[in-house]
């Protein structure tokens, strides 16, 4: 039996989570919350961890009922992400790691991700859909890696979708996506926006660039609201994430659907991969904002997993952050 603590700081979520065998003691977390109309910074995505990611260490092993000498292993975000974020996290779990005598583990983010999912649905073998601020990529399992069968080329579908928000000043409370979401909900009318697929893999540049250069002058004449646009930029982009997907189903003969990351929390989203997938037969899979949203148990999940299959801990000069780190440059022992 191992328990495990996550720490995760890789954008605007701090997490900490505290998993023992796969079963989630704990999962706290804080997020940095800009005013409407911007964007988060690293520097001070940076200050808001620091500030906050003592107390929550105190917070998980509270709700968690245990003490530092229970834990066995520290995890953390080793990347991708924004650096100074993940430097401030990381910094915190070499010095618990050192104050505990305990052996650390730095996780690729994404991995946590689809670990996480995997484990709270009880998924086989799912082709992934992974969707977040951050990435996009279509992701299947092979021979010991996660296999990126076809990824964004520029943004990924959760930056375009916030700095649409930003453009139409929506708030940033629980999060832009959330709240393009629900106004989505309310919209009637579509406006025909590019469709970006290039094979099996996706751009959302220039729908954005599209839906900026456009927006203005339709909300302005009253000809669309802003409810009408999100209801438009929503269909288009999540059509384009259903196409890959179906495809990538097709190429790996899989019945199966895992939805994670932040965007996945999204219900016309899933909607929508339901369809697809029910007209093949299977099954999606998804988690609720507790797992899907960036959090400190994905990263404990991932962490036990490759020390349980491996035995080792991450050399202790290895325990840097990596900005990029790609989803399958992870050698997945634990399959």
């Amino acid at each position: 039996m191992v328990v495990a603590i996550g720490l995760e700081g890789s954008a605007n979520k701090l997490g900490v989570g505290i998993v023992k065998d796969g079963e989630v003691l704990s999962n706290c977390r804080r997020t940095y919350i800009t005013p409407p109309g911007e964007g988060f910074l690293p520097k001070e995505t940076a200050q808001h961890h620091r500030k906050h990611i003592l107390p929550l260490i105190k917070e998980a092993l509270e709700v968690a009922k245990m003490k530092p000498e229970d834990i066995d292993l520290v995890c953390y975000t080793k990347g991708p992400g924004m650096g100074a974020p993940l430097v401030s996290v990381a910094v915190v779990a070499r010095t618990i790691a050192q104050l505990w005598n305990k052996p650390i583990v730095g996780v690729n983010h994404c991995i946590g991700h689809i670990e996480m999912g995997r484990a709270i649905t009880k998924c086989d073998n799912p082709t992934v859909l992974y969707v977040s601020g951050g990435n996009t990529q279509v992701i299947a399992y092979a021979s010991n890696r996660y296999r990126i069968f076809g990824e964004t080329i520029d943004i990924a579908v959760g930056n375009c979708l916030d700095r649409f928000a930003r453009l139409v000043n929506l708030s940033n409370d629980p999060s832009p996506g959330y709240n393009i979401e629900q106004a989505a909900i309310k919209g009637k009318k579509l406006l025909p926006l590019p469709y970006s697929v290039k094979g099996m893999d996706v751009s959302f540049s220039g729908i954005l660039s599209h839906i900026e250069e456009k927006g203005r002058p339709l909300l302005k004449s009253g000809e669309y609201t802003v409810e009408d646009l999100c209801f438009s930029l929503q269909e288009t982009v999540f059509a384009m994430l259903v196409e890959t997907t179906e495809r990538a189903m097709a190429h790996t003969g899989s019945q199966e659907v895992l939805l994670v990351g932040g965007v996945a929390c999204n219900v016309r989203l899933q909607e929508m991969m339901a369809q697809m997938v029910k007209e093949r037969g299977g099954i999606v899979y998804a988690t609720d904002e507790r797992y899907c949203i960036d959090n400190g148990a994905m990263i404990a999940q991932a962490g036990a997993l490759l020390y349980t299959s491996t035995g080792k801990p991450t050399p202790w000069d290895e325990t840097y952050i990596r900005q990029r780190y790609r989803t399958d440059e992870v050698e997945v022992s634990w399959r």
